[in-house]
């Protein structure tokens, strides 16, 4: 690899794709080293830790000349992504739910760069817009983030997030004028907004310093409450904690207002768990009464109240989780009562409308729904349409239905009303995507892992599609958090299939398609579970002759892009292109920034000495080696990410660049006025068109767009 540097500026964004050469920006080197436990471990770009330095804007700006000057080369780009648009341009609903006599949904029409709040009178009342985002910003880059309405109907909380933030701006509406109020509330994170009479409780951090939203750690976690009318200097602290300024604090309240419940969790220390107090407001007392006084490993979640009894989900006992019910005058584990026992299935979710429980179970990453009674008497199960994921089911007490949705890979996102008196349900809403889920086949297979664990699979293809070795193959992974890759409808994923391509999705342990055994078994000491279930999957593609090495990509973001950024190092021979997408690629300081410190109890920290080995031995930036033929990569991230912060990739990118020396590219591409995702439909589709694009091109293959004449435009490489 030929670099050329000059005098002044430390990058040269020379690239030289006609002899497949690339010259990246010359990232300079630091002489900072950290001893962690008695290991000396260099950190040479930790510049590029500070994101807002001219510095650091510099190397970004040159890295991305590269990146698109690559990228705009490729002569089927633009057909790709004129493809795309056209696959996602349809109307697109979610599912409605009620607030007295209005129900409430969001709308796309097809290609809107945020989803549309609507409302309307009665299911057959005449739809209004009442919040367009698109409206929000120029460029739609700030989103609808929160929408919660007081029990009257009256006010609206609307939280904004700009360019991708997970900072949000709160500020209220008055939903008989639909005009704002004067009323405005910075600085909230890690929070909802929950109602009680005539205000809502919130969580924030203090102001961070100008300019370092993302290098700063947030800490110290308060929770106000908000009188509507008044200015946000007169908000009441509820409760904070300055002792354990890594704890998160959330407010929730019960659908008549009359419980308000604070949730403390403390994932900083490596606890899973949280715990659980209360106050009664009727006593007229609002002090907090523990209910679960402890965080521990465990987890408590209220779903409602019954007869003064409140029902919690929980895995204390039940890997699985269970419903208990708890009197909160005698809130003592001995006597609790258990309402919905634990069952060899994972309970995913539970929620209760209309009088009833509501209670979806994962069975082989598939949803099972279940009817209960308040006292926890099972009633009926709801017949899906066919093996896929489920969600909804939420409403008021009052209900007399309850709006679900249900989706598969290749079973587009459709709506279904449930009626509670008949328990039947019907369509309400099917979307209108030109598709024909016939023309595709999916399979669910079993794979042996290293350790013979049977880890499953879901594999989708064309029908036709031979098994010739010869296909191109994405797959697909997360492995992480107790979350569960289900298997869902994406327009985005046909433009891939339609090409021949193969899309495959890993149920990796570190999720939660088993329960907390599942996720256990593949995080802290027991995070190599993860990478190898990975691997075995690209073996077993390979072993099957669904694909080859040579026509294998694999794609994963933030916990995935750790795992894409791991397996490459460990495996760089088993694939031809990675895609790590806003990946966690500092295992050693990923507890530094902003809310890093929360994934200490899902990986484990650098500064506890049991620790160090185990995250040293895999931290993708730590683990690259010369001498290794990495597969073509393009790292993906954004300027406005403060979740994991483009520091990761930044560092990443510039080890992987200064350690590969063979004929792949390795690019960065930076996204603005965004963050941890696309932060408007035109930049996701623009992003997936370069990935696809990226991956065809390393591939040395060209896809076939029906009435594209892509070779009028074709360039020399």
């Amino acid at each position: 690899m030929k670099k050329f540097s000059f005098l002044i500026l430390f990058f040269a964004p020379l690239i030289l794709l006609a002899q497949n050469q690339y010259s990246y920006p010359e990232t300079h080197k630091v002489d900072t080293v950290t001893d962690y436990h008695g290991t000396q471990v260099a950190d040479p770009y930790r510049w590029l830790e500070d994101d807002w330095s001219e510095e650091t804007k510099n190397w970004v700006t040159e890295q991305n000349k590269v990146t698109f000057g690559y990228l705009e080369q490729i002569p089927y780009r633009t057909q790709w992504q004129k493809r795309l648009e056209e696959l996602n341009d349809y109307p697109k609903y979610s599912s409605p739910t009620r607030k007295n006599d209005y129900f409430y949904f969001y709308k796309n029409e097809g290609l809107q760069n945020q989803s549309v709040l609507c409302r309307q009178k009665g299911l057959k009342g005449n739809p209004e817009e009442l919040l367009d985002p698109n409206k929000f910003s120029a460029e739609g880059t700030t989103s609808l983030a929160t929408f919660s309405l007081s029990k009257d109907g009256r006010y609206a909380v609307v939280g904004k997030s700009t360019g991708g933030s997970d900072w949000r701006t709160f500020h209220v509406m008055d939903m008989t004028t639909l005009n704002y109020l004067a009323d405005s509330i910075a600085w909230v994170k890690v929070s909802g907004a929950s109602w009680q009479g005539d205000g809502f409780y919130y969580s924030r951090y203090p102001k961070p310093e100008a300019g370092k939203e993302l290098s700063t750690k947030n800490e110290n976690h308060q929770v106000y409450f908000h009188k509507v009318g008044t200015p946000q200097e007169q908000d009441v602290l509820v409760y904070e904690d300055a002792a354990n300024p890594q704890r998160f604090h959330s407010v929730g309240t019960t659908n008549d207002e009359r419980f308000t419940f604070l949730v403390i969790s403390d994932r900083g220390k490596g606890k899973m768990g949280n715990a659980l107090w209360y106050f009664d407001i009727k006593t007229g007392d609002k002090t907090f009464k523990p209910l679960i006084a402890e965080v521990s490993e465990y987890n408590y979640s209220v779903i409602d109240e019954v007869n003064g009894k409140f029902l919690v989900i929980t895995n204390d006992g039940a890997k699985n989780r269970k419903v208990v019910s708890i009197d909160p005058l005698n809130p003592d584990a001995a006597n609790w009562k258990t309402v919905i026992a634990e069952k060899p299935e994972n309970i995913a979710n539970i929620s209760s409308a209309g009088n009833k429980l509501f209670v979806t179970y994962m069975k082989d990453v598939t949803s099972r729904i279940y009817v209960h009674d308040m006292n926890g008497k099972l009633e009926k199960e709801i017949k899906l349409p066919t093996l896929g994921t489920v969600s909804g089911f939420g409403g008021e007490k009052d209900d007399k239905y309850v709006f679900y949705t249900f989706t598969s890979i290749t079973y587009p996102p459709t709506i279904y009303r449930y009626d509670i008196a008949t328990a039947t349900s019907s369509v309400f809403r099917k979307p209108e995507v030109k598709f024909n889920p016939q023309d595709f086949v999916t399979e669910q297979v079993f794979y042996p892992s290293k350790d013979g664990t049977k880890v499953p699979m879901f594999i989708v293809y064309k029908k036709g599609t031979p098994k010739n070795s010869k296909n191109p193959t994405l797959l697909y992974g997360y492995g992480g958090f107790n979350i569960s890759s289900n298997p869902s409808f994406s327009p985005t994923r046909i433009g891939w299939l339609e090409q021949g391509g193969i899309f495959v999705l890993a149920n990796l342990r570190g999720g939660s398609e088993y329960g907390e055994e599942w996720h256990e078994a593949g995080m802290r000491q027991k995070k190599q579970n993860v990478f190898d279930d990975f691997i075995a999957a690209g073996e077993y593609l390979i072993d099957k002759k669904y694909t080859s090495k040579d026509y294998l990509a694999i794609q994963g973001g933030s916990n995935g892009g750790l795992l894409v950024g791991t397996v490459i190092n460990q495996r760089p021979d088993l694939f031809k292109v990675a895609i790590p997408q806003v990946g966690v690629m500092d295992m050693l300081r990923f507890h530094k920034f902003t809310i890093g410190w929360n994934w200490i109890a899902e990986y484990g920290s650098s500064d506890v000495a049991e620790d160090f080995p185990n995250l040293y031995a895999y931290s993708p930036m730590h683990n690259i080696k010369e001498g290794i033929n990495y597969p073509a990569t393009l790292i993906t991230t954004a300027d406005h990410d403060d979740r994991v912060v483009p520091a990761h990739s930044f560092k990443y990118a510039a080890t992987l660049q200064e350690k590969y020396k063979g004929p792949n590219p390795v690019m960065i591409r930076v996204d603005v006025n965004s963050g941890h995702g696309a932060s408007n439909l035109k930049k996701s589709l623009e992003t997936t068109a370069d990935i696809f694009s990226f991956i065809f091109h390393n591939m040395k293959l060209t896809p076939k767009f029906t009435g594209a004449n892509y070779q009028q435009q074709k360039k020399a490489f």
